[in-house]
């Protein structure tokens, strides 16, 4: 078929080459206009457009004198080129020459003749000669043509005329141009431009038909692709070249409708122009251009089309053909070890059984079969062994589904007993057992849920386990149920002892009884415990019940190997979930990098990415791929090998804390994800993706793990030490359970630091952050001029302060508008003092969370109030770490710190420069007031309550005898006016006056400044 359309195509182009050669005329006359422009231009001979009587094309040589001059190759071309120009019926005729001579002499005229009889390439029928019209010549020229006529050897008549009176008897005068007595407009340059314009345009219109035949050949010589992605490019790079094909056929189109214009240019000007017989020939060349160009883009339109539907039916065809493939060897997955492998499974099958639907893709090539499809006889066979397929793959899928439902129901009946039966153990209190009522309650509740046994008998039993499950059981799934079933003896001989126990005690005692209260340690939360278990969301009891504690050893020795196998339970349930929530921490990252990640990057979902997202998965998703392979390839392997003795687990968390500082760079990028994920929550690619993956929650949630992660495994951590009291493992707990704090006070401190706006520095260069916090702040500067309110603020600053190894920066924290990680706050620096050149006072006195940080003699003091004392004893600590650390720096390189610098002074110093002494001049200073998160500047706005007031700076109106009130008045408020104003009398004057509330101090402020004014500073 391919064939047939590209020789159909062929041969229409072919006619149209043709067609166009005729009109250029090319096989008599390749000469183009374009080739002898400047020849053409020297017009010594023209076509006007005029015709003789007999319809005979008129060429006129007008009057040049350099014509002898001309080459006999630029005389040979023009005339070749001017004969060439009308039509093939006017041509054959024959051409009547008009040769006006009346200004030159005879043997021009002689010579001219004898160039036109040797050199005319066309047919002549008539030669007209306008002689010189000088008496002498004119006579001379008569004798002359008499006497030598036959040398001229021409066929035709040449005619002497004496005026163009005489011409216009052979000729009408419309047909003559003005300079020989004529009507006809004739412009030489206009006619050139027509003439190089058409035979330009009839080349363009050659050439878009050769290239779109060559352009059908190749299409028709392409063999279809085997795959899916080789036909799609193949779609679109034909396509491609399609399109620039038809641009070029419509610039064409345009270039010959421009030409059109110009040629009926004179009708337009004048209707009743009337054009002559060369510029009807020219509208009538163009015209038929265009019509050939319409049907080359014709012919093209039906052949591509039918190639578009050829490539596109071969890309339905091969998405048959690889659905065709999938079909026929689809994977499942293997039941797993825990029941999120499970769960995970059976998604991936009924994610599989819908896209199995072998029904419908028969029913999809059926469809391509009654659409006439080029392939029919290779889908028909295909169509055929799909619906043999779909029975047998539907009772596969079915079969392995009943498979992982069974693993399921094994998976919960084993662990649902164990896990019921270890809370019940743990959660009955022992003091409650100590009494015969107590006791008789508490073994009514063994006895209850033992008797649900009966339900899981066969779980009771490892050789119906495995013969009842054997379908479902791996290697690996039998050595889990063994481990289990182990488990469940355990269970059983606890059960039995604490009956037993249980029945002593509910007897009639005959012995004094020892009640013993629960150790404090003994309250537990359930690690397992879920909001929907209320009951297991209490406080339990750790410790089996000693139920019959008597004075003897030997029940001591009972008890407390009850405790030893409780907390050994327990040890194993914390490891249990660590591992589980592990394992699905793991599948829940790959889910992610897998179903949206490696989605970015899919071509077929690019179209739903929109713009804001492109090229932004690293920061979306952080470094999750990282997180990922090494929890797959490593931590998980490592944590799995301490199954059976789970107390020594701190040990797998010691040696891989390095790695674990990972997270520190997820948590720093997640502000920006967060940022650019409420961009585009909403967009369709994330729909898409979660509508593939059958989440039920965002993508926005599961960016959160990572984050939950690291915060889970320190409450582990705790849950086994608790667990773990005097076991070999305890000491490497406690490490593990201090180095993960460390991480995620690191993690926290590091959020805190990017938050920084406004300092210029680099905050590496500054050392490393020690501590971080929110405090108030009240500022003393006591060197130069500087207003009271400068000197001691009273309403302290609300700061936020960053501990480094070389400075302390201090920060005015900002909340941010938005939600999420968008409000987090972020921190204006303020200042910032070197480590090098401060000092502390330990204690301030009046509040023992409040400390000083002064430097420069105390010029500079800032008292620190903590939220609680211990903040504050921290702060202080790591203070004095960080100087004593600058000066053993110090003495080790023999620098000797000058004292105004000096920071810090062992007890026994001359002079110290941190003590433990409070402070005498901040007596008046209060940790009651409100703090305000403002700077100095921001307190013009100050509120102001009624009451009495001091005065701390004149107020005039202009002139010096108008001075309402000055320094140390008091005044008493009445009422608040604009711009921070309030009017207040003067109770010394009883004046009322417009006061600004800087200029006014309350008492008590006022009895602190003059405290603080008046007493010398105490050295530190």
């Amino acid at each position: 078929m391919e064939e047939r359309d590209v020789k159909e195509l062929a041969e229409r182009l072919n006619a149209v080459i043709l067609a166009i050669d005729d009109v250029l005329q090319q096989e008599s006359s390749p000469i183009r206009a374009e080739d002898i422009g400047p020849d053409l231009r020297k017009q010594f001979a023209f076509l006007p457009g005029g015709r003789s009587h007999s319809g005979s094309p008129i060429i006129v040589f007008p009057e040049f004198p350099a014509f002898s001059e001309l080459s006999e190759c630029e005389f040979h071309n023009v005339l070749t080129y001017l004969t060439s120009v009308p039509s093939l019926t006017a041509a054959a005729v024959g051409f009547v020459l008009v040769i006006d001579r009346r200004l030159d002499k005879w043997t021009s005229v002689k010579g001219t003749l004898l160039r036109i009889a040797t050199s005319f390439p066309g047919n002549l029928q008539l030669v007209l000669v306008l002689r010189p019209t000088s008496l002498f010549h004119r006579t001379f020229s008569d004798i002359y043509f008499k006497l030598n006529k036959d040398d001229f050897k021409m066929k035709v008549p040449v005619i002497m005329l004496s005026s163009v009176t005489e011409l216009h008897s052979y000729i009408n005068r419309t047909q003559l141009t003005q300079e020989l007595g004529g009507t006809q407009e004739y412009c030489h340059e206009k006619w050139i431009s027509h003439r190089t314009a058409i035979e330009g345009f009839a080349l363009m219109v050659k050439k878009t038909a050769q290239a779109l035949q060559s352009f059908g050949t190749e299409l028709a010589e392409t063999e279809l692709p085997n795959d899916i992605q080789a036909t799609n490019s193949l779609l679109e790079s034909h396509t491609e070249k399609k399109d620039r094909m038809k641009e070029d056929l419509m610039d064409a189109l345009s270039q010959g409708n421009t030409l059109l214009e110009s040629i009926n240019e004179p009708l337009v000007r004048d209707p009743d122009y009337r054009m002559n017989q060369d510029e009807l020939e020219n509208l009538s060349t163009v015209q038929r251009l265009l019509s050939q160009l319409d049907e080359t883009e014709a012919a093209f339109d039906e052949f591509w089309g039918r190639h578009q539907t050829r490539l596109e039916e071969c890309l339905q065809l091969r998405h048959f053909e690889h659905s065709f493939r999938e079909v026929g060897s689809p994977s499942l997955s293997e039941a797993g070890l825990s029941p999120a492998h499970l769960e995970h499974a059976l998604r991936d099958l009924r994610s599989l059984e819908e896209r199995a639907n072998v029904r419908a893709l028969a029913f999809e090539g059926d469809q391509l079969v009654q659409n006439s499809h080029y392939a029919v006889d290779s889908i028909l066979p295909k169509c055929h062994e799909l619906r043999a397929t779909s029975e047998e793959l539907n009772t596969n899928l079915k079969a392995k589904k009943a498979h992982l439902l069974k693993a399921m129901e094994l998976h919960q009946s084993l662990e649902k007993w164990c896990e019921d039966g270890i809370y019940l153990l743990a959660s009955q209190p022992v003091d409650k057992c100590q009494s015969q009522d107590g006791a008789e309650s508490a073994l009514q509740e063994i006895e209850h849920y033992l008797s649900t046994a009966g339900h899981h008998n066969t779980l009771l039993d490892i050789n119906a386990i495995l013969r009842n499950y054997d379908s479902v059981l791996s290697p690996e799934f039998k050595e889990h149920v063994e481990r289990v079933f182990h488990k469940q003896v355990s269970m059983e001989e606890m059960f039995e002892k604490r009956r037993v126990s249980l029945k002593k005690l509910a007897a009639k005692q005959t012995r004094p009884v020892q009640p013993v209260a629960p150790r404090p340690e003994a309250f537990i939360k359930s690690p397992l415990s879920s909001p929907g278990e209320p009951h297991k969301n209490e406080l339990h009891y750790l410790t089996s019940p000693p139920v019959e504690v008597t004075l003897r050893g030997s029940g001591k020795q009972a008890s407390l190997s009850d405790e030893e196998e409780n907390l050994a339970i327990l040890r194993r349930h914390v490891m249990n979930e660590l591992l589980e929530t592990e394992r699905a921490y793991v599948e829940e990252l790959l889910c992610v990098l897998q179903g949206y990640a490696a989605e970015m990057d899919n071509p077929t979902m690019t179209h739903l990415i929109p713009s804001v997202l492109l090229h932004k998965k690293e920061v979306l998703f952080g470094n999750m791929s990282e997180i990922y392979h090494f929890h797959k390839r490593t931590f998980l392997r490592e944590l799995e090998t301490y199954t059976e003795c789970p107390e020594l687990v701190g040990c797998c968390f010691l040696q891989r804390m390095t790695d674990l500082q990972i997270y520190e760079k997820y948590c720093q990028n997640k502000p920006r994800s967060e940022s650019l994920w409420r961009q585009c929550s909403d967009c369709a690619f994330f729909q898409e993706c979660q509508k593939k993956l059958e989440h039920k929650l965002g993508l926005d949630s599961y960016l959160l793990k990572p984050v939950q992660r690291i915060t889970k495994y320190q409450l582990l951590l705790r849950e086994m030490l608790k667990y773990s009291r005097g076991c070999e493992g305890e000491e490497d707990l406690q490490e593990a359970l201090a180095a993960i704090l460390g991480i995620l006070k690191a993690v926290n401190d590091s959020m805190h630091l990017i938050a920084i706006t406004g300092y210029e520095g680099n905050l590496s260069d500054l050392g490393r952050l020690l501590m971080q916090g929110s405090f108030s702040v009240w500022t003393e500067h006591k060197k130069g001029h500087a207003k009271v309110k400068d000197l001691a603020r009273f309403k302290p600053m609300q700061r936020h302060l960053f501990l480094h190894e070389k400075a302390l920066l201090f920060c005015k924290r900002r909340e941010e508008n938005g939600e999420g990680y968008e409000k987090a706050p972020s921190y204006s620096f303020k200042h910032s003092l070197s480590m090098s050149a401060v000092g502390i006072t330990e204690n301030a006195k009046g509040d023992n969370k409040k400390f000083e940080i002064w430097c420069n003699s105390r010029e500079e003091v800032y008292i620190v109030q903590a939220p609680t004392a211990d903040v504050k004893t921290a702060w202080v600590n790591e203070i004095r770490k960080v100087l004593t650390r600058q000066l053993k720096a110090c003495r080790e390189h023999g620098i000797e710190k000058p004292q105004t610098l000096f920071s810090f002074h062992p007890p026994g110093w001359p002079k110290p420069s941190l003590s433990t002494e409070p402070s005498e001049e901040n007596d008046d200073y209060s940790s009651t007031e409100d703090p305000l998160n403002s700077d100095p500047e921001d307190e013009g706005g100050k509120k102001l309550s009624r009451g009495k007031y001091t005065v701390v700076a004149d107020c005039d109106r202009g002139q010096p005898q108008d001075l309402f009130v000055k320094i140390g008045d008091m005044v008493q408020l009445i009422k608040e006016g604009t711009d921070g104003q309030w009017l207040v009398r003067n109770l010394t004057s009883n004046r009322e006056v417009w006061v600004p509330a800087a200029n006014l101090l309350s008492l008590r402020q006022s009895k602190s400044l003059s405290c603080t004014s008046s007493q010398p500073s105490s050295p530190a």
